[in-house]
Formats: C-alpha cells, structure tokens, sequence
C-alpha cells in the first residue's frame, strides 16, 4: 500500500508562508509561500511544453534560483528530474540523456548542442500558463529524481532516488544534527549533486531557509559563515583547506554549530587543524545510492572520535563483511538507500543483496561502532568532491588513434585531494602529452581530465591479465 503524504512544498507554504525558504548572495529572499507560487507557475508553463506525469527532464544549471523552482514544478506534475552535472561534455550528457529517456532538459543556458530538446528557464518564464489541477500529495514510493554515478565499467549508471529516499534522508540527518529554529543552511555544493539537492529538500521538510550561493568562492563562503547568520554547511576536504586559510587567526562565530564534512576521507591533520581553531568538523559518509549522509558523526563525539565517519543515521543500517575491528567492504541498509539503477537490472543485481548496499568501499568499525572508512572503492578517485572513475578514463583515451592502453590512478594533491594521471601505452613515439591531453580536453569534463600523462612500454598486469594499478601508483612515488 503506498505511503501518501501531503505535498512537502505547499504544506510548509501553508505551515509558514512568511518564513524564509532562500536567500540569495545579493540579498534576495523567496519565502515558502513565495517559493510554492513560483514552482506552480513554473509546472503550469511546462504543461505547455508536454511535461506530465512520468515525464523525464533534464535540469542542467549551476545553483540557481530558477532551478530550484524548476525541481519544485516537476514534483507539482509528477515528472522525474534527471540531474545533470554542467561540466560534463556533450557527449557524455547525450549518454545520460538517451539511457533516461529525457525528451526535454531545462537549463540556466541555452549554450549546449545536445540530441534532447533544450529550453532555458527563462523562456519557459515567458510562456502562457495551462490550466489544471496540479499534485497535492506526494507518493513516498514514487521516483522522484535521477542522478548519474559513475560506473566502474566505464559507463555511468543513473541513481534512481524515491520521494521516500529524500524524505528518509532528511528524517535522518535531522534526528542526528538536531534542528534549530534558528537554522540555516548554506549551500555552494552543486544541486545537481545529491549533496547539494538534499539540501534543499532538508530545508522543505525542516521549514529552515537555505543561503544559496551559485559557485564556491572561498571568499564568499567565509563571509557567509561570518557574517550571514549561517548555522550549518555542507563541505568537502578542499573547501575545509580553504576554511582554515581564510580564518587565520579569528573564530567562526558560535551560532556555526556544523560544518557537515563529505566527498571522501579527510587527512586526520586536517581535522587536527579545525578542531584546534574551533571548527565544527562532522565528518559524514555517504554516496549517491545513499540519497546523501548515512553514516555521520554525531555533535557530541565530533571531537573525540576524529578520522571516524560516525555511526549510521537513525534509520539506517551498516555491517562490514569481516571479523569485528577487521577491514572489509562496507554494506549499508535503510529506507533512504536507492531500490536501485534506472534501466539497469545487472547492475542493481550485483549491488543490492536482501536490501543491503554493497558499497564497494573498505572501512572497520571500532568497538563502539564508530566507523572508519579505510579506502573509497579501491580505485576510486575523488578530486575537490567529484567522483572519478579511472575506468571512464581509460575507456575515453584508449579510443585515441596510436595509443593503445592506458591506466590511470590517482595522485595526492594539496588543493584537491587528489588528482588523476594517466600512464599510457602508444603505437608510435610522435603521440604527445600535449596530444592526448587536447583529446582528452574535448571527450571528457575538466575534473576528469588527467593533470599528468607518463608514458610507459607496457603496463603492469597480473595473471589474469588485470591492471595492476597498485605498480602504477610505485611509480608515482
């Protein structure tokens, strides 16, 4: 039987139509009430366009105003947004696009040649309303969003999020954190994110408003802490770097009571660093399956349990497959975990086993419970927050004409975290660095893009004939 509830957006319009929802870097400030009548404009105008219920759209922006009431409009219509990452290339939005069935992506610019039709928010803006009832309750069951992973078959598989995964994910860092009325959340990770989103789905279901800034800029994020009256944000390890940077000497103020740190394992001297300048450092764990946190550490072991990710939400689950205090793979449980992969039964075969989400990470638990993540997926490379898969990688400069294979691992950098470097095999001794970086420039984002590229006579391989990228990494060092 399926769990209705009232629509989250016009109940907390209807509960608190004068509080604020989002506020704007430049000082502009949408209330709930306000937010709701501007989502339901928005989902009129796209009934124009054929958007209905089931429908797949592409939203395709950097942190927005417009997005985020595009979002809110297509929960009105009961359409799925497929959340798409603005640094990806055109070719590997079109993979996404056609695996999802989009047919129309909304987008901030109308700057990209993609096989779906693109309309920017602005010219939505201008179009006639069509009459009819919108949705007044949401199906927990139902799909609500889309959001691609990076697969380690080199092809990214989409992330299929329930209204009941996001709305156990913000049940669950709340009954964690706490919640403040005078919370508010600042947010500069990309919605198009599950961190980021989550954000604006906790401040929905929590009633609290979300300062809203469109790019990280270490400046104006430090301002916001300062002086914006924030409570908490959401960051990863570089923004943290950044952080302690930009104070120097001063303290936040104490109304910062978290800085919700996720998008990997953090250096155990960086968090050393933040706790002796008084930094509310929660280290968190989570993934896109996992609609965000779901492991975090709680306020009151934040400091005594430093490089632990905490123990898992509320509602959540989590078992090591290994004796007590060992390592092994991390598998977690709970009712924000995806039912799984869009389109892609093999796939969600292999990773959900009897509900359980093998993770493919490596962590041990101490004897308290507290967990400890060892390794993100063994080859998994996160750079600055993103996901990198070394697979996609290889994949996309193996199709170079005159090379032959490549492996790629990452390597430690100071602003990063990591970064990838690619070690290649070529045919002939005139492929170029300079060669196989401009190819690389035109198929795959920015982040992906190798920052190194080593060429070798032949790469290390096991007896199965596998990449042996541990070898590969003995170079590095």
């Amino acid at each position: 039987m399926a769990e209705i509830m009232p629509h989250w957006l016009t109940k907390q319009a209807d509960l608190a139509p004068d509080q604020t929802a989002i506020e704007l870097g430049d000082g502009t400030v949408y209330t709930f009430l306000e937010l709701k009548e501007k989502s339901q404009t928005f989902a009129r105008k796209l009934r124009i366009l054929g958007v209905h219920k089931g429908s797949k759209v592409g939203i395709l922006s950097d942190n927005h105003i417009d997005m985020v009431i595009a979002i809110h409009a297509l929960t009105y219509l009961e359409a799925v947004a497929v959340m798409l990452n603005t640094r990806l290339t055109e070719q590997e939005l079109d993979y996404q696009l056609n695996d999802a069935g989009v047919e129309l992506v909304l987008a901030q610019n109308h700057d990209r040649k993609l096989h779906a039709k693109i309309q920017s928010f602005s010219e939505v803006w201008k179009l006639n309303e069509q009459p009819g009832d919108l949705c007044t309750e949401i199906d927990l069951d139902a799909m609500f969003t889309i959001i691609y992973t990076s697969g380690t078959t080199g092809f990214p598989k989409g992330v299929v999020h329930s209204y009941g995964n996001h709305w156990w994910s913000a049940v669950g860092s709340m009954l964690n954190l706490g919640l403040s009325k005078q919370d508010k959340w600042l947010a500069v990770l990309p919605i198009f994110h599950v961190s980021g989103l989550s954000i604006l789905l906790r401040s929905v279901i929590y009633g609290i408003p979300v300062y809203l800034l469109e790019k990280y800029d270490k400046q104006s994020f430090h301002e916001a802490l300062m002086t914006k009256g924030v409570t908490i944000a959401s960051v990863v390890t570089m923004m943290v770097r950044d952080l302690i940077n930009q104070l120097g000497d001063n303290r936040y103020p104490e109304t910062v009571r978290c800085l919700l740190l996720g998008g990997g394992p953090a250096p155990e001297s960086l968090l050393e660093e933040a706790k002796a300048r008084q930094m509310p450092v929660f280290q968190s764990y989570g993934m896109t399956e996992t609609s965000s946190q779901i492991v975090t550490l709680s306020p009151v072991k934040a400091l005594e349990k430093i490089g632990s990710s905490g123990k898992p939400l509320f509602p959540a689950q989590l078992k090591i497959n290994a004796p007590d205090g060992q390592v092994g793979e991390i598998y977690v449980k709970g009712p924000m975990v995806t039912k799984g992969y869009f389109n892609n039964e093999q796939a969600t075969n292999k990773a959900l086993i009897d509900g359980w989400l093998a993770t493919g990470d490596l962590g041990y638990t101490d004897r308290e419970g507290f967990l400890y993540v060892v390794d993100r997926r063994k080859d998994l490379i996160i750079s600055g927050g993103e996901n990198i898969y070394p697979t996609e990688v290889e994949n996309v400069l193996s199709s170079m004409e005159g090379v032959q294979e490549v492996g790629v691992v990452g390597k430690a950098d100071d602003k990063w975290g990591q970064v990838p470097v690619a070690f290649a095999v070529t045919e002939h001794p005139n492929v170029s660095t300079d060669d196989i970086l401009a190819f690389a420039k035109k198929h795959l984002a920015g982040y992906k893009v190798p920052k190194d590229i080593y060429f070798l006579d032949r790469l290390p391989r096991n007896a199965s004939n596998k990449l042996v990228r541990s070898k590969l990494q003995d170079f590095l060092s």
